[in-house]
């Protein structure tokens, strides 16, 4: 993969994108103490759980729905969106070349507001 540990390409999100399968939705490229920049692909459905830290999304391809708690939103490429850690969230109705960053740091529980 065309990655150093501080800088990641395009074509990171690519590999992931013609290799993804069932097991094989998240890739890790950057990680730093308590932060990891990752790419998230998932394949028909986003079966994920809430996680113990803060979280962006960076939308790189794609469209569809974002579901966070109770809220819904239409997302498409270059959307950030943000979740506090242990808030139930996923990823609905996207299409196949669905690709995003994902961001985690900080403790577990997530920053202080």
């Amino acid at each position: 993969m065309d990655t150093v540990e501080w800088h990641s390409r395009k074509s990171a999100i690519e590999t992931i994108l013609a290799r993804r399968s069932a097991s094989e939705q998240f890739h890790y490229p950057i990680r730093h103490g308590s932060m990891r920049v990752g790419i998230y692909a998932p394949k028909g459905e986003d079966d994920q759980s809430p996680h113990p830290q803060d979280e962006l999304y960076i939308i790189a391809s794609g469209s569809g729905w974002f579901v966070k708690g109770n809220e819904r939103v239409q997302f498409s490429p270059q959307d950030v969106l943000f979740v506090e850690a242990g808030v139930e969230h996923r990823f609905e109705d996207f299409t196949d070349d669905f690709a995003t960053w994902v961001i985690f740091w900080g403790p577990e529980g997530g920053e202080l507001a």
